[in-house]
């Protein structure tokens, strides 16, 4: 009997093969959990610009983006950079170390619709300040074009 066993011990041979099912539904679970986060990471400050006949700025660069919301509150959207909340020395700093760096840096300036235009003036003041030479209004085309 013990030669019987032996043989059997040596016909079945050692797997050598990877279960990767459990692998794949973690994979598939992660997935989903990222597809559902993904729409919720959204950082930004709702602005609603106005309407605006202007044509386009055409630019080679990509500007910096002064936003103001419709209760005052500053934000600052550096090239390559993601939108940060500032107060207005934070505002001059950034800007005049930019500028210290580049001094052709186009200064964009969005304003919700919904506030007061004084709010505006005083971003378009702070970019002065800091030294900025080009500074424009940001607005949206009308809806029909």
């Amino acid at each position: 009997m013990s030669a019987a066993f032996s043989r059997r011990l040596r016909k079945r041979k050692l797997k050598s093969e990877i279960n990767v099912v459990p692998y794949i539904d973690v994979m598939l679970v992660l997935l989903i959990i990222f597809m559902v986060t993904a729409p919720l990471l959204n950082l930004g400050v709702d602005v609603d610009l106005p309407d605006s006949k202007a044509r386009a700025v055409q630019s080679k660069k990509d500007p910096v983006l002064v936003s103001v919301d419709a209760d005052g509150r500053f934000s600052l959207k550096l090239p390559d950079q993601n939108r940060k909340p500032v107060d207005a020395a934070q505002l001059v700093a950034e800007l005049k170390s930019l500028v210290a760096t580049n001094r052709d840096v186009a200064v964009l300036v969005a304003g919700d619709g919904k506030g007061q235009y004084q709010h505006v003036m005083d971003a378009m003041a702070f970019a002065q300040t800091a030294g900025v030479e080009h500074i424009s209004l940001l607005s949206k085309p009308p809806e029909g074009q």
